[in-house]
């Protein structure tokens, strides 16, 4: 297990395990390629960040990371795999998210992409892009870096 202190000073718990933490995952983060392309989605306050979010009520997290990834860029998934999971904060608060792999069958145009501004599809180093200003700065922690590793520790990247 990695630790890491993130933007807001939180501590950071990156596990390639899974359920390694006293409760589920609440929320979901999808790391999606779009043929050699990554495939983000520019959320309207924060920038240019991957598709995510949190697990409603009667989903399994699979179902949620498909949901949001549609509901945010419109992509439709041939492929999704569970990478990895983190926990951030301790205390009273903390929450843990499970960080996915999705490949893209396709993308369909919609008329709303809710909080965000819809799909923004990107080549090159996922490492070297997320520095640029017009992404977000939850795409800066360690986070993104742990699980670009993870992808390419497992050749899906």
């Amino acid at each position: 297990m990695k630790q890491f202190y993130d933007l807001q000073g939180e501590l950071v718990k990156f596990s390639t395990q899974f359920n390694q933490f006293s409760f589920p995952p609440r929320d979901v983060l999808v790391l999606t390629k779009w043929d050699e392309d990554w495939l983000f989605t520019k959320h309207k306050e924060r920038g240019v960040e991957f598709p995510g979010g949190k697990i409603e009520s009667g989903e399994t997290t699979e179902e949620a990371a498909r949901r949001e990834v549609y509901e945010e860029t419109g992509a439709i998934l041939s492929r999704l795999m569970p990478i990895a999971e983190y926990q951030v904060g301790q205390g009273d608060r903390p929450f843990v998210k499970r960080v996915f792999f999705g490949e893209v069958e396709r993308l369909e145009k919609k008329e709303s992409y809710l909080e965000t501004e819809g799909p923004v599809r990107c080549s090159g180093n996922l490492l070297t892009l997320i520095q640029d200003q017009t992404f977000s700065p939850y795409m800066k922690d360690d986070v993104i870096k742990f699980s670009y590793q993870q992808l390419k520790n497992i050749a899906l990247v």
